[in-house]
């Protein structure tokens, strides 16, 4: 079965002309399928239009959030909810084309896991599409994952590749990432993107900045999840180091140079230093408290399990064989 995950935010004017092309691109499908809209704690007549539009037709469901939680939380809403092994997401404004995607399904049934579009020929603002690619690229070389379109809705994705993965912030867009890292395979195609013909944009330029602070989130849990200290452990010691370093030279220059230590900001530094490399360190641990603490309290291990072969299918990896 194919899910349609489709986050909605005051578009109105855009949801009919969005459904019936939608129905006109998986009606030949030969599959069954059921189309997401969530609603994003909208303000217009969209909630009630949605509301009408799925008591006509059961293949259009309806999620209504209590409040504007931001995409990425609705698609994580839609996505929680939907039935199907193949999971589409696209955008509410009408700019992404269903048509595109039979053509994401035929790559993905190639082997992939996940599907990203890529607005080649983009129909936005100059200054909005330059700032996009250089954030793509800032984000493809410090993930190491190598998409043209990081910022691209229309995706698609096998569900068991999906489920395991949780969005927060503006996160969605990092999904390829998460997926990338645990082992899918990531594929990208040109998509058609098209100019929004109702209502108005709800990206702005601080989201900019959301973007680099949530890449900064991603590549900290992809790296140091499960190993903090790293992190926190590794700052402390360089702290240490600098404390070490002003410590030594503002002794040989009292000693060599004979210039008082009250005329240097050097053995405060050094004092600093080291107190904040101590307190660095001591937060390293509980980190590491709090990562056991998450992994035994969820029932959940460290690693992924692709496939299993001659192996006992009631296994517990949690189970104490002494048991």
């Amino acid at each position: 079965m194919l899910s349609v995950v489709v986050p909605v935010f005051n578009e109105a004017g855009n949801l009919i002309p969005l459904l019936e092309e939608l129905t006109d691109a998986l009606i030949g499908l030969p599959t069954a399928y059921e189309i997401i809209l969530v609603d994003d704690g909208s303000t217009d007549d969209g909630p009630a239009l949605m509301a009408s539009l799925g008591a006509k037709n059961d293949v259009i469901k309806v999620l209504t959030l209590k409040r504007n939680l931001g995409q990425t939380a609705a698609m994580m809403a839609g996505i929680d909810h939907a039935l199907g092994h193949v999971i589409v997401a696209l955008d509410g404004d009408g700019q992404n084309d269903p048509a595109d995607i039979p053509r994401l399904l035929d790559k993905l049934a190639e082997g992939f896991d996940v599907v990203s579009g890529w607005r080649r020929e983009r129909h936005d603002d100059w200054r909005r599409v330059w700032l996009s690619r250089v954030a793509n690229r800032l984000i493809s070389r410090i993930s190491g994952v190598e998409l043209h379109d990081y910022g691209c809705s229309l995706k698609a994705y096998r569900r068991d590749t999906i489920q395991s993965v949780r969005l927060y912030g503006e996160m969605h867009r990092f999904i390829p990432i998460y997926a990338s890292w645990q082992g899918a395979a990531v594929a990208e195609i040109p998509v058609n993107h098209r100019p929004r013909l109702e209502g108005e944009s709800k990206y702005g330029f601080n989201r900019i900045l959301k973007v680099f602070l949530d890449l900064l989130v991603v590549q900290f849990l992809g790296r140091y999840e499960t190993r903090p200290m790293y992190v926190f452990g590794g700052f402390g010691l360089m702290c240490w180091a600098i404390g070490l370093g002003a410590g030594a030279f503002s002794i040989y220059r009292k000693f060599f140079d004979d210039t008082s230590f009250i005329l240097t900001p050097l053995p405060l530094l050094s004092a600093m230093s080291f107190m904040t490399g101590v307190l660095s360190i001591l937060m390293g641990f509980l980190a590491e408290l709090l990562v056991r603490t998450y992994y035994e309290s969820q029932q959940k291990t460290p690693y992924a399990i692709r496939s299993k072969l001659n192996m006992d299918p009631n296994t517990d990896p949690n189970m104490d064989e002494r048991d």
